[in-house]
């Protein structure tokens, strides 16, 4: 059976991407793979938010904060300029902001003018930051990051395949 053939029957489950594919290759047979393959990446990637997004509510944490956390505890000192938040995290700097922000209100980070520099915000983390983060990740591991029933070696051929797509779109060198 080919991608783009849907099982049919009456418990068959109904695939809109396998549809929308067949309806491509009815009319531009020539980009139906790569509208299949993006708009596969953008529904995987709503799912993994979903089940991630799960996994932290408890701890009151976004992905968004968790990864802002985790990044602070990775550090060395557990402090990072801002800007240099936004880069790791590959996100626009007033996102860097309104997660700190967050995250200081509840006593998970701080903000403070560099000394060497005041043109330079920190960010650090807490201990109640540094604790919690430990708390999420050790939840984001139990729960294998919402990929719970795919081996280590398709995750990892996952994250190949869409390493080609980050070198496609110009993010990262070959």
């Amino acid at each position: 059976m080919a991608y783009g053939d849907p099982v049919t029957g009456p418990d068959a489950p109904f695939d809109p991407i396998a549809e929308a594919h067949r309806q491509w290759s009815a009319r531009w047979p020539e980009h139906a793979d790569h509208m299949a393959a993006v708009t596969s990446v953008m529904r995987a990637q709503q799912l993994l938010l979903s089940r991630i997004e799960a996994v932290l509510k408890p701890y009151g944490l976004t992905f968004a904060a968790y990864e802002a956390l985790r990044l602070l505890a990775f550090s060395r000192t557990g402090t990072l300029p801002m800007g240099k938040m936004g880069v790791r995290l590959m996100v626009h700097p007033a996102s860097v902001t309104n997660v700190i922000g967050r995250l200081e209100q509840r006593g998970l980070a701080r903000r403070a003018p560099s000394p060497d520099d005041r043109r330079v915000v920190l960010a650090s983390i807490t201990p109640a930051g540094r604790e919690l983060a430990e708390q999420a990740t050790t939840a984001l591991h139990d729960g294998e990051f919402g990929l719970a029933d795919l081996t280590a070696e398709q995750a990892a051929g996952i994250t190949e395949a869409l390493r080609a797509v980050r070198v496609s779109a110009g993010e990262i060198a070959p």
